[in-house]
């Protein structure tokens, strides 16, 4: 069956101009993602974003702009799902109290749980559209170079 598969992301960028990035292996795969994820149903977009930070980050954010929407045809990596996802800048409304690595892939933890996570802080300057996984998320790198980077 196919259908629309509705994702939501927050960017999430520090004092530093630096954004949160995602490390995750899951699926039998390892990718690099903004913290977020798919909509619940009977959920707004906002909610879903909000509920993704607390399971991922558990961290409570103010949604304070919207960012990108996918503006072009992206079949899933997962199933047979078009995928339509929604970019916010975001800031946390508390501090910050994740684990946060250097590395990518530097995950905690042994091989043998089914989906593993780790963060980490990346210069927007720094960050090119390859070092995300999927074409969404290089399209909003290559964004956010071009409106944020200094």
């Amino acid at each position: 069956m196919t259908y629309i598969n509705v994702r939501v992301y927050g960017l999430l960028i520090n004092d530093d101009n630096q954004v949160l990035l995602s490390d995750e292996r899951e699926y039998g795969m390892e990718f690099i993602k903004f913290p977020g994820g798919g909509l619940e149903y009977g959920e707004g977009l906002i909610d879903g974003l909000k509920r993704e930070f607390m399971e991922e980050c558990a961290m409570d954010i103010e949604v304070l702009s919207h960012f990108y929407t996918t503006d072009f045809f992206i079949k899933s990596a997962f199933n047979d799902s078009q995928i339509l996802s929604v970019y916010y800048l975001v800031k946390n409304t508390h501090p910050i109290n994740l684990t946060i690595k250097t590395k990518a892939f530097d995950f905690d933890g042994d091989g043998n749980v089914e989906i593993l996570q780790a963060f980490r802080w990346v210069a927007i300057s720094e960050l090119q559209p390859e070092d995300v996984t999927f074409p969404t998320d290089q399209r909003v790198v290559a964004l956010l170079r071009q409106q944020l980077a200094v």
